[in-house]
């Protein structure tokens, strides 16, 4: 069961997600009826800690197998989705793989969900053309902290 409640007055989501890169691009997803990007992951089933539900998320969307290697940022996010009021817990980590996903390519390509998701290798230099959220990951890539950052995020 995932972490997440639905209440009259908005959804409460827990998420964890990648921050992948690799030759300054990094691995972004979107759903295939969206116009904005965000990074791959998924939400945290009910007893399941985030590492070991990000690990999950990669080989189900994927088929790869990822490492941990760091928490980058804890945001707390406060955003509508579809017109309705959400707040998200969201852990991204940064993480590593030996095999990339369809090979490196800086085409967009589907996971193993099919059509549902569509992923891309985007170039460092080109994450301000594209909307991503949270928008803070445009300038954060450029600047991955040392320690693990708290982030709220009303917008």
């Amino acid at each position: 069961m995932d972490t997440t409640f639905h209440t009259d007055k908005g959804v409460f989501n827990y998420r964890t997600a990648a921050v992948w890169t690799h030759n300054e691009h990094i691995l972004l997803h979107r759903q295939a009826e969206d116009s904005y990007w965000a990074l791959p992951g998924g939400r945290v089933r009910l007893a399941e800690d985030s590492k070991t539900s990000l690990i999950r998320e990669m080989k189900e969307e994927l088929g790869v197998d990822v490492s941990i290697d760091r928490l980058l940022w804890f945001t707390e996010n406060f955003f509508d989705y579809r017109g309705t009021p959400f707040h998200e817990i969201g852990l991204y980590y940064s993480i590593s793989s030996a095999l990339m996903p369809n090979g490196f390519t800086k085409d967009p390509f589907y996971g193993l969900e099919g059509e549902r998701l569509v992923y891309q290798w985007v170039a460092f230099e080109e994450l301000s053309a594209k909307v991503v959220y949270p928008t803070f990951l445009k300038e954060g890539i450029f600047h991955i902290p040392q320690s693990t950052e708290h982030i709220i995020i009303h917008r």
